[in-house]
Formats: C-alpha cells, sequence, structure tokens
C-alpha cells in the first residue's frame, strides 16, 4: 500500500506547506491555529526529498510556488 501523506499550508504564507504522514499530529512548533489542512496526497506525487525529510525528521516544508 503506497505511504499517504497530509499537507497543511500557512494562513499568513501560503506558499509555505508542511507536511506529515497522515494519521500523524501537526509537529509540536506547528500552532494548529496557524495551519489549514489541504489534502492528501500518495508519496508518489511528491517530491523524494520531502519523504526522506518526512522519514528522518518527521515532517517536511514544502515551498508551494
Amino acid at each position: 500500500m503506497m505511504e499517504m501523506y497530509d499537507c497543511y499550508l500557512n494562513k499568513q504564507k501560503p506558499a509555505v506547506g508542511l507536511y506529515v504522514r497522515t494519521g500523524a499530529a501537526l509537529p509540536e512548533f506547528a500552532d494548529p491555529k496557524e495551519w489549514i489542512f489541504d489534502g492528501t496526497s500518495a508519496a508518489d506525487l511528491l517530491p523524494s526529498s520531502v519523504i526522506e525529510e518526512i522519514a528522518a525528521d518527521g515532517y517536511a516544508f514544502r515551498n508551494m510556488d
């Protein structure tokens, strides 16, 4: 089964995406009031660098522009 990842966008900076594994909570530093759920993506739709960063840190930032 393909790994899935949730994307959240920052309200003040919508060009910043924060990815976590589907079902994982936002990281401690991410105030839930500042992030909007933007959908779920399969691993094959994300750059390998994002997948590797999530594997290492539990989350990854991505420039959405």
